[in-house]
């Protein structure tokens, strides 16, 4: 062990590098394989359906119920794996949304002519200017709680900042000369956008789509904890949150379980956004 730590230690400045990004990529994808697992699983099996309280009020672990029980009786490890299944679906399709939302508004932004430009970027700052949530939750209210308003809502929130995200970057890339020769030499609009526009910033914009669905999973689970998400006998973990806050002192589980999944989601989709930064963007890489 200690002549291993020798040789990073005596390594050269690239090794360790490499090293350090091979090692948070592969702890990202650890953590988020746990819960893509969980979420599979879900889809199979349950060691209890949902709607079963045939279990004793806040129970604690048990081998009957390996987490315990609520208090009405439902078993917490079966609820922990569909809310897995729930935060996965949500953040995947809210991410979805703001990506084909936010990077066809940027476009569109980084391609119109001055008064345009302004007017878009005047209405995305303001957007930007209200957090996700509240955002999020002016539009399920409109909506009406369930599990596609609350996706739908947090997509629409986190648009914006992909939106601006894109604008900026594709803003830098018509500068370049490479452009002015494509342009000279009559490739069109969507052609320049398809061979040189997108491909150079799917980088760093996947980068943020990875970090916007981290968002995406913490604001479903605060709509759910408010009561605006996908409504019963569908299992979230801000439910349970919600659920379990009154019987912490006598039963911690029922709280310590979906806290502790948030916690591992959303660590593990920054390390891996960490990861995809510097593995993905070869500009950051040259400049270390």
């Amino acid at each position: 062990m200690s002549a291993a730590v020798e040789v990073r230690a005596d390594a050269p400045g690239p090794v360790r590098r490499r090293t350090r990004r091979s090692v948070t990529l592969s702890i990202g994808l650890v953590l988020v394989g746990i819960v893509v697992i969980t979420a599979v699983v879900s889809l199979l099996w349950l060691p209890y359906p949902l709607s079963d309280t045939t279990g004793g009020r806040l129970e604690g672990p048990s081998p009957e119920h390996w987490l315990g029980t609520d208090k009405l009786g439902r078993d917490l490890l079966s609820q922990l794996m569909v809310g897995a299944r729930i935060a996965l679906v949500v953040g995947a399709g809210a991410t979805l949304i703001a990506a084909v939302l936010g990077v066809s508004l940027g476009l569109a932004a980084a391609f119109a002519t001055d008064w345009l430009d302004d007017t878009l970027s005047a209405f995305l700052d303001i957007l930007i200017a209200f957090p996700v949530l509240l955002l999020a939750m002016l539009i399920v209210a409109a909506q009406g709680a369930s599990l596609w308003s609350a996706t739908l809502a947090i997509g629409i929130a986190m648009s914006a900042i992909v939106a601006r995200l894109t604008r900026v970057l594709a803003k830098r890339v018509l500068g370049t000369q490479y452009i002015t020769a494509a342009r000279t030499s009559g490739t069109s609009r969507p052609g320049i956008i398809a061979q040189h526009v997108l491909p150079n910033i799917a980088p760093t914009l996947g980068v943020n789509l990875a970090l916007q669905f981290g968002i995406a999973v913490l604001a479903e689970a605060s709509l759910s904890y408010l009561g605006l998400g996908a409504p019963p006998p569908n299992a979230s973990w801000g439910r349970m949150l919600q659920e379990a806050q009154g019987t912490v002192a006598t039963a911690p589980v029922g709280a310590i379980a979906p806290g502790l999944a948030l916690v591992i989601l959303v660590i593990g989709v920054n390390l891996v956004a960490d990861g995809l930064r510097d593995v993905a963007d070869p500009t950051r890489r040259r400049s270390r």
